[in-house]
């Protein structure tokens, strides 16, 4: 296998560290890979490893700066971040041999490691949520508020040159210390680099993904798509999961979970049906459940048996062995290939029949996942796969399935702590079960909510158990929550330039889309104290809502913390004066999510299936402060068609000047993987203008149209050539103050409370001459606390706005 497709699963790597680097004792090894990164070896024969393994790839980083002192008794290495002490003794490292301090004020007490110490981290993420029901124990990952952490790739497999895996010696010790204090990105980028970037995902990937654990007939299939097309739900990828292929078999042959040849009876035609699929804008993937083998009665039992050697006249199954590279390589050419040629985009590897295979310590899910990204990477297409956590180094083998949760507010309120934390492993494109996939109670609300939380996290995949009554098509929850479902889901497909543009940058700069907040906040303690709050690309923050709301208020709450800044709701485009913590309500229709003042969002007009580079762009614009964006494009599929950057930035008015300047700069790169023409819409947030703004395409003043919604002003501009730049002159601007009396209205008039208590509510607000004046006149009317703190979120959220 290895020797026919060498060129296919053999990894790009740089596995020996320079000699400048390596400090060695009799058995033990160390290495200085960077001032915060030391790699600690011992064998008791000496025999260290200077190969790539599964989880680290690349040691040649170039050699830090550092201060060795060795005697007899010890050996001391010191950096600018790490200060490592070793005595001098035969048998390997213990607690009171070695021990590593991370430089700087991270702990009092906790920032030297000794060795064998549990380590203290932010967490990392877990191989699996199947059954959660709720919060569940994660991993260690590799950040830690004491400034370090530590990497163990002792028992990490060995990757042979032709591509293979092999076994290394059970008695090594092979481990990394990351002495890297608060600086997350900085260790993530360079564990992205120890150990493989996190590839480009297809550009379909991130629109909407329709899955259901359901016997779905081909013509009952597309129905429900033609359904969802009539009601403007779209669609990016369809999944498939297990009775796509026959699951009725004889006893003998074992459960009817794995399999690879198309039950006819349900999809008469598979070659049509996908074509059909790939015509109305969806990308497929099929469920596997490998571990039983191939059985007889598979279609290609007969000639991968020959291959293999398997006798046919016996009927003697295939049976799975991922550790045999022959099994792998007919594994791949018999029951995988062919469905591909005929349309099948990627594979759903839903593997959960353990971690043992016949090579002690080698994961049958991790060769799985390894090898299936590679194999679906064959000539130079963007490797995909979808499949769980397999360790440390699994970010190179993306998109996570997290497993069959319970459709439950607990499991809800843990997605996204989970799906943010998993940053901290470097593991970014995780795919939940929107909705839950098993029990709970139908509830509209939930339902809701987790879709809102789909379209704001890495993969919008909604999904669910069989049965008649589990199905996650949103007119079966009542029209209100179809209709704000629907909204939400036309919105995740409208984000998809947004999404790509940090696809790009993930990939370019191990910067992902989903980040705790500490990570730009790493010394303020407000940052930890938000758990289920994290930034969404450069522009964004989310704070989702996982807890029902109050019945009287009709508004869902979470607590937030805005840091220092001026902030804009993404959807009710109310500004707020960041730096602080503070309760945010907000009802079923919208969902708590922040865009920075400065802030640039490009965004498809469109709300099709398809989610190729866009004709029609809505660019959001919000005001207050300077800003940047580069929007990347190319093919979406990685076939050789060069990417495209355009640029875009807003000049924010100086303290002497009224004027504001934004522009769209000319496309750098490959203009041919944008549409030969472009029509573009600004929607400007917060902006007042005094006079009417003047757009510029090149040299030439162009006409345009402009309306207004509230807080937005729409400026559209005519369709024009893709290959040329805009600039838009505002004169006489300044920020648009938030309508505090009018939302408050808004509020009240909404809220289930008693019609004098919002008369003498009201009238108090309308008296108030300025927000404290107005906090201090509610405080003695004595009212319910909850309706005081959502009071106090618009009255407080520009202190400013309130002359």
């Amino acid at each position: 296998m290895v020797k026919k497709r060498k060129e296919t699963f053999k990894l790009d790597t740089n596995p020996k560290a320079p000699e400048g680097s390596i400090v060695s004792w009799g058995n033990y090894r160390f290495s200085v890979l960077t001032s915060a990164i030391i790699r600690l070896e011992y064998h008791p024969e000496g025999k260290f490893e200077d190969g790539s393994t599964q989880t680290v790839l690349n040691r040649d980083f170039e050699t830090p700066e550092f201060e060795l002192k060795e005697t007899d008794e010890y050996i001391e290495i010191i950096t600018s971040h790490s200060h490592l002490m070793f005595y001098k003794e035969e048998g390997g490292f213990t607690k009171h041999n070695l021990n590593i301090e991370a430089i700087g004020n991270y702990s009092l007490y906790h920032s030297t490691w000794y060795f064998g110490e549990e380590l203290d981290t932010l967490k990392g993420t877990a191989r699996t949520l199947d059954f959660a029901d709720g919060a569940i124990e994660l991993e260690d990952g590799l950040m830690s508020k004491n400034g370090f952490s530590v990497i163990d790739d002792s028992k990490s497999m060995h990757l042979t040159e032709d591509g293979w895996v092999k076994k290394r010696s059970p008695n090594l010790v092979d481990m990394y210390f990351l002495g890297y204090g608060r600086d997350y990105l900085g260790a993530l980028e360079d564990y992205h680099y120890l150990t493989g970037k996190t590839p480009l995902l297809p550009r379909y990937a991130l629109g909407n993904w329709w899955s259901r654990y359901y016997a779905y007939s081909q013509e009952g299939y597309k129905d429900l798509m033609k359904e969802f097309q009539a009601r403007s739900i779209p669609f990016s990828v369809a999944v498939i999961d297990m009775d796509w292929h026959v699951t009725d078999v004889p006893s003998e042959y074992g459960s009817g979970w794995t399999g690879y040849t198309w039950n006819t009876e349900l999809f008469p035609d598979p070659d049509g049906f996908l074509s059909w699929l790939h015509e109305n804008g969806m990308r497929t993937t099929l469920n596997l459940h490998p571990a039983n083998g191939v059985q007889p009665y598979e279609e290609m039992y007969e000639p991968m048996a020959k291959q293999l050697d398997v006798n046919v006249d016996q009927e003697e199954p295939i049976e799975f062995d991922i550790a045999d590279p022959e099994f792998l390589d007919a594994y791949f050419e018999y029951l995988h290939h062919p469905h591909e040629e005929k349309g099948v985009d990627f594979w759903w590897i839903d593997w959960q029949q353990g971690s043992v295979t016949k090579v002690e310590g080698l994961d049958p899910l991790w060769m799985l996942n390894h090898y299936h990204f590679l194999d679906h990477a064959r000539d130079d297409n963007r490797g995909l796969i979808f499949s769980r956590y397999a360790g440390l180094g699994s970010h190179r083998y993306p998109i996570g399935f997290s497993g069959d949760t319970a459709a439950t507010w607990d499991s809800l309120a843990f997605q996204p702590y989970f799906t943010a934390t998993a940053a901290n492993v470097g593991y970014s494109w995780w795919s939940h079960d929107i909705g839950g996939h098993m029990g709970g109670v139908k509830d509209n609300e939930l339902f809701v909510r987790w879709v809102q939380f789909g379209v704001f996290s890495p993969i919008n995949r909604l999904h669910s158990q069989d049965g008649e009554f589990s199905g996650k098509e949103p007119w079966r929850y009542g029209q209100k929550a179809e209709r704000i479902v629907t909204d939400f889901m036309q919105l995740r497909h409208r984000l998809v330039p947004y999404l790509y543009t940090m696809n790009v940058i993930n990939y370019q700069d191990d910067f992902p889309l989903v980040r705790p907040m500490y990570y730009h906040y790493p010394w303020k303690d407000e940052a930890y104290d938000v758990p289920n709050q994290y930034y969404f690309g450069t522009q964004m923050i989310v704070a989702p809502i996982t807890e029902p709301m109050r019945s009287d208020l009709r508004l869902g709450k979470v607590k937030v913390w805005l840091p220092e800044g001026k902030w804009v709701d993404f959807f009710n485009n109310r500004s707020y004066e960041g730096d602080r913590m503070i309760d945010v309500y907000r009802p079923m229709s919208t969902f708590p999510v922040f865009v920075k003042a400065g802030g640039i969002v490009p965004m498809d007009q469109s709300v099709e299936n398809s989610t190729d580079n866009p004709t029609n762009m809505d660019i959001r614009i919000y005001a207050g402060d300077h800003g940047n964006f580069s929007m990347y494009e190319d093919d979406g599929l990685g076939k050789g068609v060069d990417a495209v950057t355009t640029k875009m930035s807003l000049k924010w008015r100086e303290e002497e000047e009224e004027s504001s300047i934004f522009r769209i700069h000319k496309p750098e790169g490959n203009v041919d993987a944008l549409p030969e023409r472009r029509q573009f819409t600004l929607s400007l947030v917060g902006f007042k203008c005094k006079q009417m703004p003047e757009v510029w395409v090149d040299d030439e003043q162009v006409e345009i149209e402009i309306s207004k919604d509230g807080k937005v002003t729409s400026v559209v501009i005519p369709e024009q050539d893709t290959d040329v730049s805009y600039t838009v002159y505002f004169r006489g601007v300044e920020l648009r103050k938030n309508d505090m009396h009018g939302q408050l209205f808004r509020f009240l008039d909404r809220a289930q409370v008693e019609a004098h208590v919002k008369e003498k509510i009201f009238n108090t607000i309308v008296k108030g001459r300025t927000s404290a004046r107005v906090i201090s006149a509610l405080l003695a009317l004595d009212i319910d606390q909850d309706l005081l703190d959502a009071i106090s979120e618009i009255v407080w959220a520009n202190p400013d706005d309130v002359a």
